[in-house]
């Protein structure tokens, strides 16, 4: 790439990168990892699509930025999705999804049923794997790393990989879901497990703080009460917050004043209010609008402390309806708000 023929103010030129830019991997300070994995989503798929629409719709974003100026120039780099990670989730959904309708109808957990459920936690520990080697290879050159799934489960190798290179950190997690099941329906890595796992197995995670969460069954409300690193801001007491006269300033302030100085921020978009994601996965009504996230964002960065790496998840587009790319902008324009927010506590 010449950066003297980039011109940031011309149409997009369509070149199977995020927001269509031309850094290479050596030029940038940030590399975007594309992880198209959707196993385990136990309501609605299609967010193993959502790198590809996400790039298709960055296409469309000008690049100067309210927030950052011309960020970009500090480069973000796109790493080549792996095609077969996309062949391996469409083959081992197949199999979830025969897993999840046997356990609807009470079927026990024997025979090929569990000789399934084994296949797929195989292969989600080998992913979990992989993206722990590449992102750790990643991070060792200097670069900062965002993540864009997938399901919620893909991340969790990348903030295994966090902990050894940072040490003690803590997670900002936004999602209309606690994710704190243990192996939720049979499947270790269940996207409805990460925040458990990540407890139990990322090193150096001090902090779980948690906005926007909604959705929560006993035994996760028991382990909130019960895990003092767990600090969750329940969507419903955050509303009833705003509708008293609180502002969303002094509310902001609080979930950030629980997290340490390194930070690691885990945003599903399902987190969003449901007109921001109509088509992913697990749609829950309330959330945060997209204002009040990149609010929340602006005075997680204010604050001095550092983000050290991101992911997004669970952006899937509409599947009934490929014309309709309003997912996929919400996805793009939340993950450069990402980039931007985690290249601005990273100055040069």
């Amino acid at each position: 790439m010449s950066e003297n023929t980039f011109d940031p103010n011309d149409v997009s030129v369509s070149n199977g990168c995020y927001y269509a830019l031309p850094y290479s991997h050596e030029e940038s300070d940030l590399v975007l990892i594309s992880v198209p994995w959707d196993v385990t989503a136990s309501y609605g798929g299609g967010a193993s699509s959502g790198p590809d629409a996400i790039i298709e719709a960055s296409e469309q974003i000008d690049l100067y930025d309210y927030h950052f100026g011309d960020m970009y120039r500090r480069g973000i780099a796109t790493l080549p999705i792996d095609d077969t990670v996309l062949e391996e989730s469409r083959t081992h959904r197949h199999d979830a999804e025969k897993v999840m309708s046997h356990l609807s109808e009470g079927g026990a957990v024997k025979g090929e049923t569990a000789r399934r459920i084994s296949r797929i936690n195989a292969a989600s520990a080998a992913l979990n794997d992989n993206i722990y080697r590449l992102s750790s290879e990643q991070m060792s050159q200097g670069k900062l790393v965002g993540l864009v799934g997938g399901d919620h489960s893909t991340p969790l190798g990348y903030m295994r990989a966090v902990g050894e290179h940072h040490g003690s950190f803590g997670i900002l997690h936004i999602d209309a879901h606690a994710d704190l099941r243990k192996a939720y329906e049979g499947f270790t890595y269940s996207h409805a497990s990460i925040m458990y796992n990540a407890l139990n197995e990322v090193k150096g995670l001090e902090r779980l703080t948690q906005v926007a969460v909604r959705d929560f069954c006993d035994t996760e409300a028991s382990l909130i009460r019960n895990d003092d690193r767990i600090c969750t801001f329940f969507d419903a007491d955050m509303a009833a917050g705003r509708l008293s006269g609180r502002t969303w300033q002094d509310i902001c302030r609080e979930i950030v004043s629980t997290l340490p100085q390194k930070v690691y921020v885990s945003f599903d978009i399902d987190g969003l209010t449901p007109d921001h994601c109509p088509s992913t996965g697990t749609p829950v009504p309330g959330g945060i609008t997209f204002n009040e996230a990149v609010f929340l964002l602006s005075e997680l960065a204010s604050s001095g402390r550092t983000i050290v790496g991101f992911d997004l998840c669970e952006v899937a587009p509409d599947q009934s309806d490929e014309d309709n790319h309003w997912d996929a902008n919400v996805g793009a324009r939340m993950l450069y708000k990402l980039c931007g927010f985690t290249l601005k506590t990273n100055p040069r």
